[in-house]
């Protein structure tokens, strides 16, 4: 065993550098502000603000738009974020160079809302399919098959410099073998290790609910599907796998993706591995499902419920387009 595979290993405070993922180290089963991070979606445009059809009260945001909806929603304790760049205008090519490019919304926003909201812990999704031309998340071979070593330095170099940038929190979504290691590996040597976590999509599945989301981020492939990266829905041995290889790698938080459809998966991970706190994804399929579940109130009680079970789950962190409903609802209480 390496000395750098031992320093990835063991490294941890990278998961308790910021407050909120020091509450995330406390687990019980309530649902407080902590326990909800909210995915914001950039565009490079700093005013537009765009609804997304699909998903009713969600918006895509230039960065001028998004401060004050965040700073509204901060004043009602939001904690964290999960953000998504999104191009319209910066090319894409089959290397997904706008990724990490200076212009990147997300690389540009950043350091401007770490000074913004200097208690707000950020995410940043880390992954080629936004701005790669043929819409997966990896390089390609000239067969069309994933170049799995040109996929992971990528993918490392995208999430350096959101690091760099001032990202928390880097979560690689791509679920490509070894990723985890390359991204430690990138950190230590820039010195970060100890000021960005680590937080893996380590199970995520090929699911039919992620329609709305790929419409919204224009990241659909152009051809053939994720299977032969993203895992089986059917598949909890792989979970199993993908989680351990993962936590090896040196990973700080654990993902399972999609949500209520895969409580058996939350619970095997949580099994697996109680002492890593456990996110997981109410994908846009689900938020699509229960906004059509009745009126309001209907709506507000089976959310509630969801996350509840999400919770019980073993879910220590529930990544939701809900975070501002959750939020009304926690302040009334």
């Amino acid at each position: 065993m390496s000395d750098l595979f031992v320093s990835r290993e063991h490294i941890l405070q990278g998961g308790y550098f910021h407050s909120t993922l020091r509450k995330l180290q406390e687990p019980d089963t309530s649902i407080e502000p902590h326990n909800i991070m909210y995915p914001v979606f950039l565009l490079e445009n700093v005013d537009a603000i765009q609804p997304v059809a699909s998903l009713p009260n969600v918006n895509r945001y230039g960065l001028n738009q998004l401060i004050p909806a965040l700073t509204d929603l901060v004043e009602k304790g939001l904690k964290s974020i999960l953000i998504f760049g999104i191009v319209e205008t910066l090319p894409k090519d089959p290397t997904g160079s706008s990724a990490d490019s200076p212009f990147n919304p997300v690389v540009k926003a950043l350091p401007i809302l770490r000074a913004t909201f200097p208690s707000l812990l950020i995410a940043t999704d880390v992954c080629l399919c936004p701005y790669t031309s043929h819409g997966h998340c990896g390089v390609l071979t000239e067969t069309g098959a994933i170049d799995h070593a040109a996929s992971v330095k990528r993918i490392a170099e995208v999430a350096l410099i959101y690091a760099k940038a001032g990202a928390h929190v880097v979560a690689p979504s791509d679920m490509m073998d070894n990723r985890i290691k390359a991204i430690k590996d990138a950190l230590i040597a820039s010195k970060l290790d100890n000021q960005v976590s680590v937080l893996s999509y380590s199970c995520k599945f090929a699911s039919c609910m992620y329609g709305p989301f790929r419409d919204t981020m224009k990241s659909s492939p152009m051809e053939g599907d994720r299977k032969c990266y993203q895992l089986p829905p059917g598949s909890a041995g792989l979970a199993a796998r993908a989680a351990a290889r993962d936590v090896a790698e040196g990973a700080d938080f654990l993902m399972v993706k999609p949500g209520l459809p895969y409580l058996d998966i939350v619970r095997q991970t949580k099994n697996q591995f109680p002492t890593h706190p456990l996110f997981i994804y109410q994908v846009s399929g689900e938020y699509a499902m229960i906004c059509k579940s009745g009126d309001s109130s209907e709506i507000q009680n089976t959310l509630m419920e969801t996350l509840t079970c999400m919770r019980r789950a073993g879910a220590d962190c529930i990544i939701t387009y809900f975070a501002p409903l959750v939020l009304s609802i926690i302040n009334k209480k």
